[in-house]
């Protein structure tokens, strides 16, 4: 049975103290791959940014991988985010460390004491993706769909419930996108669930998923890109 991952019940979203988005009930359950679509500025990111506890849920309830937003403070944001990936539009890799200096990184700050674990957990995931020859490179040395797999690499490092991207192919020509969504709809065939922000409507239509519309302030899961 797929077990719920994401829930939000009446949740109103708001960047500083203006409302984006009003009463957004959604769910989405283990192994789930889904679209946020919507117009730049429609509450995309403020959406995802909620789930991930870089905004307060303020009005209305919401649980991500069991945990509940309400009760998520600043100082525990890493609890929360150790039950999910996040992949971004623009990478945020360290640009000043190797592949494996940068996964490494992540695991040590989020509890992994033991290096011969973090060297096999490491190299574990950079198979998943398809780069396990590239840890020694730096960011710069890479391509932009080599970088967005070493960040789709950290997004799997703890084993997460759900992967949350914001236009992981915003930064892609159309062939490397493609094989990035391949990659995303692997994992969620293995059970992850993948939340993915979108404008990219080519995509949508080449890689099926459940969709939810963000438009006017509000949520509506739709059949297509037209309802």
């Amino acid at each position: 049975m797929n077990k719920e991952v994401i829930r939000l019940n009446n949740v109103n979203v708001y960047q500083g103290t203006n409302m984006v988005l009003n009463e957004v009930n959604l769910q989405i359950n283990s192994g789930e791959f889904v679209y946020l679509i919507g117009k730049t500025g429609s509450g995309k990111s403020s959406l995802l940014k909620t789930l991930y506890g870089e905004l307060p849920l303020i009005d209305g309830e919401g649980w991500v991988a069991g945990v509940d937003l309400k009760k998520v403070k600043r100082s525990n944001v890493h609890v929360l985010r150790r039950h999910l990936g996040i992949v971004f539009q623009d990478f945020q890799l360290l640009t000043d460390r190797t592949v494996f200096e940068n996964l490494d990184f992540v695991l040590k700050s989020t509890g992994w004491k033991d290096a011969t674990k973090r060297k096999a957990r490491i190299q574990e995931v950079l198979n998943m993706v398809g780069i396990s020859t590239k840890d020694f490179k730096k960011p710069f040395e890479l391509s932009g769909g080599e970088q967005q797999r070493v960040v789709i690499a950290r997004a799997l490092l703890n084993d997460p419930e759900i992967i949350l991207a914001d236009e992981p192919t915003g930064n892609l020509d159309p062939e490397v996108a493609d094989d990035i969504m391949k990659l995303l709809k692997e994992i969620s065939n293995k059970g992850t669930a993948v939340f993915m922000a979108t404008h990219d409507y080519r995509l949508i239509n080449k890689f099926f998923g459940k969709i939810y519309r963000c438009e006017s302030g509000q949520i509506q899961a739709t059949s297509s890109l037209h309802g």
